[in-house]
């Protein structure tokens, strides 16, 4: 069993509405650790007291699954985040391409039909 800090007890009444009473109490509650909790049961010995250890142990069980879960997934988000960081320098070239290439081309000047003269030739230089 451990007291908890005040910061812990914050956390503890915002996630847990059932326990809106200790928002206001001076006092720090005390919460049981998963072992904690298994040997209070097993100093109790009766069957409700069985009950509520092997409720205990699978609450614990679970808990510890949601929290590896989310580990994961926190990690997951952080490596696409690595990933996409990457990507926006990439992305932007590839729209700056797709957007030059979009543009037409200048069509080159064409030669003009006719005659010149040779003054019109020396001029241009053919």
């Amino acid at each position: 069993m451990l007291q908890l800090s005040k910061e812990e007890k914050v956390e503890v009444v915002a996630n847990c509405d059932h326990l809106s009473r200790l928002k206001f109490s001076p006092s720090l509650p005390y919460a049981f650790t998963e072992h904690g909790a298994i040997m209070a049961a097993n100093v109790l010995n009766s069957d409700r007291a069985v009950e509520v250890s092997v409720f205990v142990v699978r609450v614990f069980v679970k808990l510890r699954q949601m929290l590896s879960t989310h580990d994961k997934l926190a990690r997951k988000l952080d490596e696409l985040g690595q990933k996409v960081r990457g990507h926006d320098q990439q992305i932007v070239a590839l729209i700056d391409t797709i957007r030059s290439l979009m543009t037409s081309p200048k069509k080159p000047r064409r030669k003009p039909i006719g005659y010149r003269t040779e003054a019109e030739r020396d001029n241009t230089g053919q």
